[in-house]
């Protein structure tokens, strides 16, 4: 077949590709090893690597394996999470299955700790690790669209702006976060949630098929007619079965606009704002999407914002939105037709990779007074006493419920049907200096906060402990057992919301 033919028969069949820089994976300098490297075990202890079989790994990899004194390690070992300072020894820059296989079957003949890399988005920074082998998917980055059968297939390297940047030219999207630069695949595998979610479920609802290499190197497509429990437990599962390679994902006709903004409050009126909220969202159709954030920025000023997206009739969704206007007028108000694209990175400027980042977060049935009163008076009182004059505190409350609730308790093993609230308490500041005073704050606040929550969403997780993941997973939890047990006995991927085997 020549290449006219070629890409006659690709356009005929409706699918349109973009490949990320990564994906292309522009050539860098080779690492020259030197001699043997020593390395940290799966269960902590310390083995020596032969230069050899470093050689040898190097060679049947098409991408780059970096170690502490090559060129690139230093920018490679960086997450989004400033907090997060991590020198692994070995990183394994996959640019497909077959790297991540080697990988994979490498870490298990040398029973290295593993960690598994996409976005690098995750808050725990359990997306790398210290002195073990981070198997890097990030060059795994592309996205094709079939607009007819409304399918997107993602590369596991590949961020959350990359989906919605080629399916919005059709016209379509599937629920993600509320972040662009994510990771796609983190995100999608503890669950997903977003501003389409009421209307459409997570985004692990939405996900057909997920192929992905097990603890002892095998490919496998996971979808509900092959690998049906795998597939299970994938949708919200996390990353302890294996290292996905791609997924593919259901896709929707929303537009490329939608009605959505937000209303702006100054801080004095936080406990009024709140109580609307709660209010509203107790009554809001499924098309409304709406979020509530209370912030207590550096160097004072705090405001309370209330954001939403609504799919539908702009005048309907709008005639929704009076009685808050009515009720309390806005400092300033956004909301109004927009590209839902722009919608999608409204936050990114305001969560900028190299910040330190921490947080607590719990889902929650109903939003009781109380609950809203801790937040305020905490929020306050950091205002007022912050040691650190550069950090910013946050309270976010996201509405669930709606097509996330449609779902059974054990139709994926994400648990959290019942929710119809994610609540997160987050703080980011630049100065080391004043980490334990921050993290002091925070964690003496979501105590206080905690009584109220049913449970933990697991991609918020910065603990990890056995009890935390049975909060994770609820009464999922021990479904996820047996099949840690099938796929993973030895727990080679246990930095995650880790499901411990009983085998």
């Amino acid at each position: 077949m020549d290449r006219r033919t070629f890409n006659k028969s690709l356009l005929a069949a409706g699918w349109t590709a973009a490949l990320g820089p990564a994906a292309l994976h522009a050539a860098t300098p080779a690492t020259k090893i030197k001699g043997d490297l020593d390395a940290v075990t799966r269960t902590g202890g310390v083995v020596t690597l032969p230069k050899k079989a470093l050689q040898q790994l190097q060679k049947s990899l098409r991408g780059g394996l970096l170690i502490p004194d090559s060129a690139n390690y230093e920018s490679a070992r960086k997450v989004w999470n400033g907090m997060i300072d991590k020198r692994p020894a070995i990183i394994a820059q996959c640019t497909g299955p077959a790297d991540v296989m080697r990988a994979v079957e490498f870490s298990r003949e040398h029973d290295l700790l593993v960690a598994v890399r996409g976005g690098g988005h995750s808050i725990s920074g359990k997306s790398t690790c210290e002195g073990g082998i981070v198997i890097d998917t990030s060059p795994i980055r592309y996205c094709s669209v079939n607009p007819q059968t409304r399918i997107a297939r993602l590369g596991a390297g590949s961020l959350l702006g990359d989906l919605d940047h080629e399916s919005q030219r059709f016209g379509l999207a599937t629920p993600l976060g509320t972040v662009s630069h994510t990771g796609a695949g983190g995100l999608t595998l503890g669950g997903g949630h977003g501003r389409l979610s009421r209307s459409y479920g997570l985004t692990c609802d939405n996900v057909v098929a997920v192929e992905v290499v097990t603890a002892d190197g095998r490919f496998l497509r996971a979808t509900a007619e092959e690998n049906p429990e795998l597939y299970w437990g994938l949708r919200g599962g996390g990353g302890n079965f294996g290292v996905a390679t791609a997924f593919e994902y259901r896709l929707h006709p929303i537009g490329t606009e939608v009605l959505g903004g937000q209303l702006f409050y100054p801080f004095e009126q936080a406990p009024n704002v709140f109580e609307a909220f709660a209010e509203f969202t107790a009554g809001a159709p499924r098309e409304m999407a709406a979020d509530v954030i209370a912030l207590s920025p550096a160097k004072g000023n705090g405001f309370v914002i209330l954001s939403f997206c609504y799919l539908g009739d702009y005048a309907k969704g709008d005639k929704l939105l009076q009685p808050l206007r009515a009720a309390m007028t806005p400092k300033i108000d956004t909301v109004g037709p927009e590209p839902y694209s722009k919608m999608q990175t409204s936050a990114d400027a305001n969560t900028p990779g190299g910040k330190l980042y921490y947080n607590k977060s719990g889902l929650m049935k109903t939003l009781e007074p109380d609950f809203l009163n801790i937040v305020l008076k905490r929020l306050q009182e950091a205002a007022a006493g912050r040691e650190d004059p550069e950090v910013a505190s946050n309270v976010i409350v996201q509405h669930l419920g709606g097509a996330v609730s449609d779902v059974p308790v054990d139709g994926t093993a994400y648990a959290h049907r019942d929710a119809s609230y994610d609540s997160v308490i987050l703080s980011a500041w630049e100065n080391r200096d004043y980490d334990e005073p921050n993290i002091n704050w925070l964690k003496d606040s979501f105590a206080e906060m905690e009584p109220y929550t049913i449970g933990l969403y697991s991609n918020h997780m910065v603990d990890s402990d056995t009890s935390k993941a049975q909060r994770a997973f609820r009464g999922n939890y021990d479904r996820l057992v047996e099949l840690k047990n099938e796929y993973d006995p030895t727990n080679v991927f246990h930095l995650n919301a880790n499901v411990e085997p009983t085998v």
